[in-house]
């Protein structure tokens, strides 16, 4: 998974030491899942800046807990606190790529309304790279840079500009199952697999399996390949943009200096489910089978949109799968599909012949992210760390493989590790690797260890767990031992508790509030803490006349959210439930009108009902909306226009963000009780619950 893999790449240490078990959306209070790098954890950054280095980062950063992403919030584990000079990208998990919801600069966000024509978010990080390096190179002639470049993409939504999606049509219309029989044996031709490897059958886990592609019917294959034409457009945009930065070092003399380590930090993701999705928050909300059907007839209808800015995109499993290629499962497995991923060096011209002569080598040495930090100290000539801020940091769980780039037979210098993910566990050593696929909400115990001797079988083809008793039971002890050294319990059942638990304290942001216009956005999930799993009233204060136009509140954005606002002198509320719009037109506003109030019930059973009122008189009801939940609405709150990503297209067509040109006092949120079916009502259940699975 991503902030796992980010944590071990940039510390050095195992994901749960560095306290990033999973990603960091929530704060449940245990060291594994503490979800920021540990205080006395050295980040690699750090070690190049305190070697006369810049550090320089762009994208995706993802290690910091929700609570503390908005400007009020601590920033002890942003960016700029962790050893980068610069920063520019979101520190959140994704965004929309056209039309980003959350912006960073350094150390804060930046203030955009709306977005130029033709924006696109991995186009705007490479180029603010070569303006980070062209600012240090005038300033500085000869001071060497670390770059951290962590793309966005291909993480959904899959989105991508209509020209690079134009460039694969039609290419995936044979199925998963012909492309990644195609893919297989050019990675045997290529070398990447051995040519001894088997290929093994479709997914057939529990909650994991693919279904044959010549069984789907003609609009599901022509719906199923659109998605992977986009984000086919999606990786051909993050090489042509990397083109783009390599041409730009080439022309300012910097490229024969620059090491570059290129990789993924997971395989392909699953969480399109079975059929893929346009809406990714409504797939992420419900998780289910039952919709089937009915989601690929409501995607089908939006076919023509996907990769745009107005849907929010991921492939069907099937697609994983072939990502995967040649491994089983996918992203937070700890099968070889979910962490099994290319790693490819280019080194500089100053390394001598042997670089021109190993040009297009292969390695197969086993190694983990946890060595990348110490290979680069070492070709670097940068100290390692061996305490920050006057505390030793924990004893290093990678080694370098810089010996690997010049001897294609030099021993790997990583011979055992443990995985752990939701569940999922798996240990390797030497060659041979146990792995379990867990089931949440089932016993740990009843999971099945498969072992497989990867030295002859690289594909987890052939369970020898029955054959080799002994073996297995050894790397079960193992995995045991290296989980209780590195904090990994305790273990995640699966029951959302994670997720649900958290300090006291939290409660602070779950209290009345008035914001006014000018305000800027609210960040995402201080928005959320007003309006999730609760009844919650929004109380707008204004002095409206005749001609008065524009948007009074909005929170979210195409991905899902609601928005008032008056246009033609009447009122109006619109609720884009993933993607599903509802329009209120509640009549005429009459001059002098002071007070709007939107009253939304949250009953339980994923219901919202909605009563608008003016100057105390109800005038529209909107009865059994779909509640927003899972990470949406994505985009704050905003008073007085609706930034960037609209919650409706179609006002943000005639209109833009459409700013209130009338006068606009307050809005006052006011959060009242909880929801009966709310999480945190059901704490001691659900923890009681837990231990059944232990």
């Amino acid at each position: 998974m991503c902030s796992p893999t980010r944590a071990s790449l940039l510390t050095g240490l195992n994901h749960h030491m560095a306290g990033m078990a999973t990603v960091p959306h929530g704060d449940p209070g245990f060291p594994g899942y503490a979800f920021e790098l540990r205080d006395n954890a050295a980040v690699i950054s750090e070690a190049f800046r305190d070697s006369g280095w810049a550090t320089l980062m762009l994208g995706k950063w993802h290690l910091t807990k929700d609570s503390h992403l908005s400007d009020g919030a601590p920033k002890a584990s942003w960016p700029l606190q962790r050893g980068f000079d610069r920063y520019y990208g979101i520190l959140d998990a994704f965004t929309n790529f056209h039309q980003p919801h959350r912006l960073y600069a350094d150390n804060h966000h930046l203030d955009v309304d709306d977005y130029p024509d033709g924006y696109f978010f991995s186009d705007d990080l490479t180029d603010q790279a070569m303006r980070m390096v062209d600012e240090l190179r005038s300033s500085h002639p000869s001071r060497p840079f670390f770059m951290y470049f962590a793309h966005g993409a291909v993480h959904a939504p899959l989105q991508a500009p209509a020209a690079d999606i134009e460039r694969f049509r039609g290419r995936f219309d044979e199925g998963w199952d012909v492309l990644r029989d195609r893919r297989f044996e050019r990675q045997r031709r290529l070398g990447v697999v051995p040519p001894d490897a088997v290929l093994p059958p479709r997914n057939t886990e529990e909650l994991h399996e693919v279904g044959p592609w010549d069984e789907l019917d003609d609009r599901s294959k022509e719906l199923f390949a659109r998605y992977m034409e986009v984000y086919a457009g999606m990786v051909y945009n993050i090489d042509r943009n990397f083109g783009r930065l390599r041409r730009h070092l080439e022309a300012i003399g910097e490229w024969d200096n620059t090491i570059v380590l290129f990789t993924s930090d997971n395989g392909g993701s699953r969480e399109g489910q079975y059929t893929g999705t346009s809406a990714y928050f409504r797939t992420l909300l419900t998780q289910v089978r039952d919709t089937d059907l009915e989601q690929v007839d409501t995607d089908y209808e939006r076919i023509d949109l996907l990769g745009g800015p107005r849907t929010l995109a991921h492939y069907p499993m099937g697609w994983a799968m072939v990502s995967c290629t040649p491994f089983r499962l996918y992203k937070i497995n700890t099968h070889r599909g979910g962490h099994s991923v290319p790693f490819i060096v280019n080194w500089p011209a100053r390394f001598g012949a042997a670089g021109d002569k190993l040009a297009g080598g292969i390695r197969t040495q086993y190694q983990h992210v946890t060595d990348v930090f110490p290979t680069l100290a070492e070709l670097c000539g940068v100290e390692v760390p061996t305490s920050r801020h006057g505390v030793e940091v924990p004893e290093p769980a990678g080694a370098s493989f810089a010996d690997t780039l010049g001897d294609p037979s030099a021993p790997s210098t990583h011979p055992e590790q443990y995985y752990e993910m939701l569940g999922h566990r798996g240990y390797y050593r030497d060659g041979w690797s146990v792995v379990a696929c867990h089931r949440p909400r089932r016993p740990f115990s009843a999971d099945r260890w498969e072992l497989h001797n990867l030295a002859t079988d690289p594909t987890e083809s052939v369970d020898l767990a029955d054959d080799h008793p002994e073996k297995l039971d050894e790397l079960l002890q193992a995995w045991d031992r290296a989980a209780w050294a590195n904090q990994v319990f305790p273990l995640d059942e699966g029951n959302a508790l994670m997720r649900i638990l958290h300090p006291p304290w939290y409660a602070e942001w779950s209290t009345e509030t008035t914001l006014r216009p000018g305000t800027p956005t609210l960040e995402r999930w201080r928005s959320q803490q007003l309006i999730f799993q609760k009844n919650f009233d929004i109380e707008v204060a204004l002095r409206w006349q005749p001609g008065d136009a524009g948007v009074l509140v909005a929170h979210g954005d195409q991905g899902g959210g609601y928005m008032l606002y008056v246009e033609n002198d009447r009122l109006f509320l619109a609720h884009n439930a993933y993607g599903d719009m509802t329009v209120l037109d509640c009549g005429p506003l009459a001059e002098g009108a002071s007070s709007v109030q939107l009253a939304v019930e949250n009953p339980g059973s994923l219901v919202w009902n909605a009563g608008l009122s003016v100057d105390g008189e109800l005038v529209g009801e909107a009865p059994g909306l779909v509640p927003l939940m899972a990470m949406a609405p994505f985009e704050g709150i905003d008073i007085g226009l609706d930034r960037r990503s609209p919650v409706s297209w179609d006002v943000y067509e005639r209109h833009g963000p459409f700013p209130y040109s009338g006068r606009l006092e307050t809005v006052t949120y006011r959060p009242g009780e909880l929801a009966p079916d709310a999480g945190s009502l059901w704490l001691d259940y659900i923890k009681a619950n837990g231990t059944r699975y232990e």
